[in-house]
């Protein structure tokens, strides 16, 4: 079972007192790229939630959005900085004085200033808390993979059809290199005739022209190369898990030995061919990278 790196996932667990809320989706990335953007007091837990989603996920650049909300009463506390308030009325009362003003300063009025009265949010219960946040956190992650395992069987599907066609292309240039030599062979003979007229033709110097040109354009090897790169595309991809890169790197073999196939072909229909297969190549590169 192969998996795409593309994916989304959202989870939400609420009761009468919490609310957690998690988002998770990623794109294409070579590695994992982890991004989790959370409220300040949930930071205590990322390296909990960073160990969660790495245990099931090894590539993509992946953004975790996690909402929290504590709908119970009581969670914050009003604080009275009583120091804020001594320095307002100090500096109030100095002011009144070098200005020769009025002090009109009472209580009411001091507290108003900035400071004097602020709301201080509790602190929170770590095990109660994160048994919220671990069971949104785990279902987010259980729709992230389920996407990402349904499009990476769409994936398979398309792969393994672009595989069989360009072994049936490789297939194709095996068939026709015995043909393009005889072709050769047959022009080759009839120049040397329209040259010599009634003169004997050397058939041991044809031959060897013959087989200087084959050894030229013989692309024995890189064909072998290529099924084997073709077959073993596939056999990874039935295989599953974690094969982006592997089949990211056969990928590249593949196109060198399409590249080598296509300069040495002296022949039109092993160049469309060649040309066909490198397009085709380069469609499976392309899909390969959203492979996990």
């Amino acid at each position: 079972m192969i998996k795409s790196m593309t994916g989304f996932g959202r989870c939400e667990i609420s009761d009468e007192s919490h609310r957690v809320a998690v988002e998770m989706k990623s794109v294409n990335h070579r590695y994992l790229d982890l991004t989790i953007k959370m409220p300040k007091k949930l930071n205590t837990f990322e390296s909990k939630i960073r160990s969660l989603l790495k245990h099931e996920i090894q590539r993509g650049k992946l953004d975790v959005y996690i909402a929290y909300e504590d709908m119970r009463e009581g969670q914050s506390a009003l604080k009275y900085n009583e120091g804020m308030a001594a320095e307002y009325a100090r500096y109030i009362r100095q002011m009144s004085d070098t200005l020769s003003l009025p002090f009109g300063l009472d209580a009411a009025g001091l507290s108003r200033y900035p400071e004097v009265f602020s709301m201080e949010a509790q602190a929170i219960d770590e095990e109660e808390v994160w048994g919220y946040l671990e069971q949104a956190v785990r279902g987010a992650m259980e729709q992230f993979l389920e996407a990402r395992v349904r499009e990476g069987q769409q994936l398979l599907e398309d792969l393994l059809g672009k595989l069989e066609r360009m072994l049936a292309d490789v297939g194709q240039i095996e068939q026709r290199s015995p043909q393009i030599i005889e072709e050769y062979r047959s022009r080759l003979t009839e120049k040397v005739r329209e040259l010599l007229e009634e003169n004997k033709i050397d058939e041991g110097r044809i031959l060897a022209e013959v087989v200087v040109f084959a050894d030229k354009i013989c692309t024995d090897e890189e064909t072998v190369r290529l099924k084997s790169h073709i077959q073993s595309t596939q056999d990874t991809l039935r295989q599953g898990g974690s094969v982006g890169r592997r089949l990211d790197f056969i990928a590249q073999e593949m196109n060198r030995e399409a590249n080598t196939i296509l300069s040495k072909a002296n022949d039109l229909t092993v160049s469309e061919i060649a040309i066909n297969l490198k397009t085709e190549i380069e469609k499976v590169r392309e899909q390969i990278q959203n492979i996990e």
